[in-house]
């Protein structure tokens, strides 16, 4: 893979804190952390901050993912994932993280990797009001109706 060809401002509000990184070369997200430590018992969500703010170009937006291997082995999610980051937001970026598990509490330390953000391209759409839309082979079906659960 080539060498990252956007550059995007950051703010440091704390100047401890690392700079989002990419784990390998490859990898679509950057790795956020915690700017605080935070117990979560089972069922809780938390507000964390990060430390860092960011200037993202017009046209390009911040998506906050959770971590597989936080969600794989602690049960912990990011509540709105993915969670947006706007291109005019000047602000901190903080993570809604969410313990799953309904028995054990887990704790975020301060410097953890929380969550995961990926930047990407975004268009903005002009909605226009019609009449009528066109047909789909789908069509009006929704929720469950392409099959594949066979569960009761």
């Amino acid at each position: 893979m080539s060498e990252p060809s956007l550059d995007i401002s950051l703010q440091l509000l704390d100047e401890q804190m690392p700079v989002p990184s990419y784990a390998h070369p490859s990898d679509a997200g950057a790795d956020l952390h915690a700017r605080e430590s935070v117990v979560l018992a089972p069922g809780q969500r938390a507000l964390i901050r990060t430390g860092i703010a960011l200037a993202l170009p017009v046209g390009y937006v911040g998506l906050v993912h959770p971590r597989s291997g936080l969600a794989a082995k602690h049960g912990i999610t990011v509540v709105n994932a993915p969670g947006t980051v706007d291109a005019g937001y000047r602000g901190e970026i903080m993570v809604t993280l969410l313990n799953t598990d309904s028995s054990e509490s887990f704790t975020v330390n301060r410097g953890d990797r929380i969550a995961q953000l990926v930047i990407q391209k975004v268009e903005q759409a002009r909605f226009r009001v019609v009449d009528s839309l066109d047909e789909t082979s789908r069509g009006v079906s929704g929720f469950g109706s392409t099959g594949g659960f066979q569960g009761k």
